[in-house]
């Protein structure tokens, strides 16, 4: 097997494709081999694909970090969450969901039969806008994420966490207001990485700074602090056989139009995932106004991370524009 550009992929490596093999099959009780390979690279921060076989097939993802079972494990709690207390599906781990290999460690999922986007209808894109109501119906008294009484089986995520391949802080602030959390815990942290990453001019830094002071200003009345996906781009929701599939999220309690706005961060998305939505819970009316707010996080994000290359400059302008607007 090869990846789809012809080179190996990492995660067709012998000693690896072995380890996934064996814990298959130890979790379905009979021989399970992979019989092709599709390159996921494309879609996600870290290397993953989609291993073929039957009678089922595995997502896996490959962390070469020395904190990779534990940004495997943040996944797999957040995923546990949103399901526990959203209803909402997610993936099934395969064993225990990570697999040590020479490489780093593996997440492992069973992997879902997926509509593709362009082939999703009217209502499959309803039922995304759906999914997101149906987290942010739960609630909590505090912003960010505090551990919450679970199982051995079923343990609670941490307060911290990874947006994408960054940490992410999910501890209440002591002021409990939204303007507080959302520039300690997400604005001033991705702009230190955006800086320090030194793909971001500084003129346009202290534009950002600018932004956090005027926070108490523009974010608009505090909401009830709602559960969020935490990276709803459109990526991270498959339309599976029985409706939407959440993947890697980075769950914490928050303004529910963080989700909204990051729903079409990277690709447009037809008004039905918003009419879908408000069938469920209304969107308030300044959303549209403060949409390029909660978006600036993930444009620093991706200068963070993608800063130097041509899909990473090309965020510098949106986040002039949102320097000029709200700065």
């Amino acid at each position: 097997m090869r990846g789809n550009s012809g080179a190996v992929h990492p995660l067709l490596a012998a000693p690896v494709v072995r380890e996934i093999e064996r814990v298959v099959s130890d979790h379905l009780g009979r021989r399970w081999t992979a019989s092709s390979f599709t390159d996921l690279d494309d879609r996600a921060s870290h290397p993953c694909g989609l291993l073929r076989g039957q009678p089922f097939s595995v997502f896996a993802k490959l962390h070469t970090e020395a904190d990779g079972v534990r940004r495997c494990v943040a996944e797999l709690r957040g995923l546990d969450l949103l399901r526990r207390l959203a209803g909402v599906t997610t993936p099934e781990a395969v064993g225990a969901g990570t697999v040590p290999v020479p490489a780093g460690t593996v997440l492992l999922l069973e992997a879902v039969p997926e509509t593709p986007p362009e082939r999703r209808s009217a209502g499959d894109w309803r039922a995304i806008g759906q999914a997101l109501a149906r987290l942010h119906r739960v609630h909590d008294e505090r912003f960010g994420l505090t551990p919450r009484p679970s199982s051995p089986e079923r343990p609670s995520p941490a307060p911290d966490g990874y947006f994408g391949p960054l940490p992410q802080d999910n501890r209440p602030v002591d002021e409990n207001g939204w303007a507080e959390f959302y520039a300690r815990r997400r604005l001033e942290p991705l702009l230190r990485y955006a800086v320090d990453g030194g793909h971001l001019p500084q003129a346009l830094a202290r534009g950002v700074e600018r932004i956090v002071a005027r926070l108490p200003e523009v974010c608009g009345p505090d909401p009830r602090p709602a559960l969020l996906h935490g990276d709803a781009q459109q990526n991270n929701i498959l339309t599976g056989p029985t409706g939407p599939v959440l993947l890697d999220p980075a769950p914490y309690f928050g303004h529910p139009e963080v989700d909204l706005a990051f729903v079409d961060l990277f690709q447009p998305v037809p008004v039905d995932v918003f009419d879908g939505y408000r069938e469920l819970v209304p969107i308030e009316p300044g959303f549209a106004q403060r949409r390029e707010l909660w978006r600036l996080a993930g444009y620093l994000a991706v200068m963070a991370v993608d800063g130097g290359s041509p899909f990473g400059r090309s965020f510098l302008p949106r986040v002039a524009d949102t320097v000029a607007r709200y700065g």
